[in-house]
């Protein structure tokens, strides 16, 4: 079988009926990837770079593998404009994993960490962080149903912080940060990004440590992306295990073990999708876009209701209610019929999210907002 050269995708997101054989797919994740990227895949799956071997049984201490690794790393501090002051790191675990992570790594003991708690995901990191160390809760928007982000003075940070950990956007509940909340004077900012990492432009330079799921925006489930400022390695108290220490995998380059080497092949494809269709700043438009016809139908009606404050939406999640949940769930199954899929909202909170990542066209969010006016105009 013929082989070629992998190459970085050119196509930039589609306003087309989906491919035939495909649907339009709003899940929360893992979520709808670029078609390009997923064409190429299936080629260096087969034979990747005309090596006569697929991505995903190529050694990772191979050329193959090492210059994938490479090209995945280059372009992520292209797209953010990455200093030499951070290291990029591509683990496993998940997310999650980085609950216990960051503060096995960041919180010495007799010192404390602050944690904004603007919903579920953030709750649970907080949940890891008790059980290693000091937390002081700095906000808690629990009793609001996590509808909003908090303004800089409901922000109340212990004495001296070792970090400020928050969630940048909040995939249950819709909401999303605007910008970074000032934070102490020493105190290294420490971002969970996983649902809005490169739909924007962003300022890494604030940021002591950035985390990252990839299977919203950037790639498949299973890996992570980490961008950690380089003078916080040596932080780790010595009783945490090798694999555990970030300073570990910054300095085997992360190939301290066996990495997701398809994921992290998978990430650099869609890194570079990202970059052919002109940047974060083309991206963050787009996205932009695509969160304005959702909410201009969720507000054009009494019929539809957002359930995050106007101030703090997301553009990434579109969380919205009907009158009543047999309505719902009417509206689910018959978006489903008609090739919408993953509208059902978060069991923790009902109701329906669109989930409109990198990935997700323009002309899927163009049928949603159709089918959403039809709906209305039959049901209302």
């Amino acid at each position: 079988m013929a082989t070629r050269t992998s190459s970085a995708p050119t196509s930039a997101p589609s306003t087309e009926a989906p491919t035939p054989g495909r649907i339009w797919n709003f899940s929360a994740g893992p979520a709808v990837l670029p078609e390009p990227v997923l064409r190429q895949a299936q080629e260096d799956l087969w034979s990747i770079r005309g090596s006569g071997i697929g991505i995903a049984e190529h050694s990772h201490r191979g050329k193959i593998y090492e210059t994938v690794n490479a090209e995945a790393e280059a372009a992520c501090r292209e797209l953010a404009g990455i200093p030499s002051s951070h290291k990029v790191l591509f683990l496993q675990g998940g997310a999650s994993l980085q609950f216990a992570m960051v503060p096995f790594n960041l919180l010495p003991a007799g010192r404390t960490a602050d944690y904004i708690v603007t919903g579920v995901w953030s709750q649970k990191a907080i949940k890891e962080a008790k059980a290693i160390g000091q937390v002081h809760q700095a906000f808690d928007g629990a009793g609001e149903e996590f509808r909003r982000i908090p303004s800089a003075d409901e922000i109340r940070y212990s004495a001296d912080p070792a970090y400020i950990h928050l969630t940048t956007n909040n995939t249950i509940y819709g909401t999303q940060w605007r910008s970074e909340p000032p934070v102490p004077a020493g105190a290294p900012l420490v971002a969970d990004t996983s649902s809005d990492m490169f739909s924007r432009p962003i300022d890494v330079s604030k940021y002591g440590l950035i985390y990252a799921g990839a299977q919203k925006n950037l790639g498949p489930s299973g890996v992570v992306l980490l961008i950690i400022r380089e003078d916080l390695l040596d932080r780790v108290p010595a009783s945490v295990p090798s694999i555990l220490q970030y300073k570990t995998h910054a300095k085997e380059k992360s190939l301290y073990n066996t990495p997701n080497t398809f994921g992290v092949y998978l990430m650099g494809e869609v890194l570079k999708w990202i970059r052919s269709g002109g940047g974060l700043d083309a991206m963050a438009r787009r996205n932009a876009e695509k969160a304005r016809l959702l909410y201009d139908v969720i507000d054009s009606t009494d019929f539809w209701r957002g359930t995050a404050e106007a101030g703090s939406r997301s553009i990434m999640n579109v969380c919205f209610r009907a009158a009543s949940e047999e309505l719902e769930k009417a509206f689910c199954a018959e978006a489903t019929a008609a090739g919408l899929d993953g509208l059902k909202g978060h069991r923790a909170t009902g109701g329906m999210r669109a989930s409109i990542y990198n990935a997700c066209p323009l002309g899927a969010v163009e049928a949603l907002a159709a089918f959403m006016r039809d709906f209305e105009q039959r049901k209302g």
